[in-house]
C-alpha cells in the first residue's frame, strides 16, 4: 500500500493520519537501519527519524512516485545513523554479519568468565549517574517494560533515556577497551 494516501492529512497537521502512516512506515524504516544495530542505538535513531519526519512533512513535496514520505523518512534515518556512527567512531555491520551474530546469540553460552564479569561491573560502577540509572533500569526490566515506561519512572524524556542508555553502553565498551578486553572476541561475535 502506498502510504502517501495519508500525506494530504499529514501536511495539514493531522496527528491521527501521521499515526496511521507511522504504523505502516515504522517497520520499513527500522529494517533500513538494521546494519547499524550493532554499533548505535537504532531505537533512538528511529524515534528521532519519525519525529523529524513529522516536523518536515508539512513542507514535503511529492515526486509522483509511491511512498515519497516513507522514502524521505528512510533517508533521514540513514543520515542520522551515519552521523551517529561518525560521532561514535563506529563501523556498521554487514547484514550477513548481523544474521551470524543473531544466530550466535541463540547458541548456548559457556559459563560466564568471572574476570570479565568483574571488569564489566567495575566499568559500570564508573558510569555517570544518569547513564547508569538508565542502563540499570533497562537491564532490570529484562525486556518486560518498554523504554517509555522506564523513562517515565526515571523522570526522563524518552529521547534522553535512550541517549543515556547509548552513552552508558559506549562508556562501558570504552572502559573495557582500555583494559584490553576486546568485547567482540569475548562474546564470540
Amino acid at each position: 500500500m502506498d502510504l502517501d494516501v495519508y500525506l494530504a492529512a499529514i501536511v495539514v497537521g493531522d496527528p491521527h493520519a501521521f499515526g496511521r502512516w507511522m504504523a505502516g512506515a515504522e517497520p520499513r524504516v527500522r529494517d533500513s537501519l538494521r546494519s547499524f544495530a550493532r554499533v548505535i542505538d537504532v531505537e533512538a535513531v528511529l524515534q528521532e527519524t519519525l519525529l523529524r519526519t513529522w516536523q518536515v512533512a508539512p513542507r514535503f513535496v511529492a515526486d509522483g512516485r509511491p511512498d515519497g514520505l516513507l522514502r524521505m523518512a528512510i533517508r533521514i534515518g540513514r543520515n542520522l545513523a551515519v552521523s551517529e556512527v561518525r560521532r561514535m567512531k563506529a563501523t556498521p555491520i554487514d547484514g550477513d554479519d548481523l544474521e551470524a551474530a543473531l544466530a550466535a546469540a541463540d547458541r548456548p553460552m559457556s559459563a560466564p568468565d568471572p574476570m570479565l564479569r568483574k571488569a564489566i561491573a567495575e566499568c559500570r560502577d564508573k558510569l555517570p549517574d544518569k547513564p547508569r540509572q538508565a542502563l540499570d533500569a533497562r537491564l532490570a526490566s529484562a525486556g518486560g517494560q518498554d523504554d517509555d515506561d522506564l523513562a517515565t519512572a526515571l523522570r526522563m524524556r524518552l529521547n534522553t533515556f535512550l541517549q543515556n542508555v547509548t552513552r552508558a553502553r559506549q562508556l562501558i565498551a570504552d572502559c573495557l577497551d582500555k583494559r584490553g578486553i576486546a568485547i567482540d572476541l569475548e562474546l564470540g561475535a
